[in-house]
């Protein structure tokens, strides 16, 4: 679903990532930690293809869809015209509205659907971020941080649902300085001195 090798990327003289390298198989469920500034969002960035490498190749099997740790969303949009915007600029012939109820009424914000995103709550703007990266009916999620705003009951959802789409076949990878279920993971790794390191979940 997902192989990078050799993946490099330096800011000014300091090496983020070097001879960074992964694979991401089918149904599978890949956390990755790091500490603080160690290149783990870089890292999902270049997956993603937000960010360019200066080294490494990456090949993906299916489309991606990434949730970056920052919430970005248009505060004068209502939650329904994120989901038409995404989806035209995705062009993709996924029924938008269709999936886009659906994930806003399982994660609990479905009566805020017509709502402009500047009167919503952070944790709903936390909600709708991992929305959009659901509504195109991704193969492969990178998440950065996804649950990091989100209350216990919505913590609880989104295993759920990451669960169901990886019995479904999609490849998921979640980025986190801190894994507290480790056992909700096929794989832990690690990335630490620029490399990617496997861990054995405990």
């Amino acid at each position: 679903m997902l192989e990078a090798q050799g993946l490099a990327k330096r800011y000014g003289r300091r090496n983020v990532l070097r001879d960074a390298s992964l694979t991401i198989n089918a149904g599978e469920l890949v956390g990755i930690s790091g500490g603080n500034g160690s290149g783990k969002s870089t890292l999902l960035k270049i997956l993603a293809g937000f960010l360019r490498p200066d080294a490494g190749t990456l090949r993906a099997g299916a489309p991606i869809g990434y949730s970056p740790q920052s919430i970005l969303l248009y505060d004068q949009l209502t939650i329904e015209e994120h989901f038409r915007y995404f989806a035209a600029a995705r062009a993709t012939a996924v029924p938008w509205r269709d999936l886009g109820l659906d994930l806003a009424r399982r994660y609990r914000f479905g009566p805020w659907w017509r709502e402009r995103v500047e009167n919503l709550s952070e944790g709903t703007k936390q909600k709708l971020n991992l929305a959009l990266a659901l509504a195109h009916d991704p193969g492969l999620l990178l998440l950065d941080e996804p649950y990091s705003g989100f209350d216990w009951e919505t913590y609880l959802l989104f295993w759920e649902h990451a669960a169901e789409l990886k019995r479904a076949g999609k490849a998921l990878l979640i980025v986190s300085h801190l894994f507290y279920d480790r056992t909700k993971f096929d794989r832990l790794l690690r990335v630490a001195d620029g490399r990617i390191e496997e861990e054995i979940p405990s």
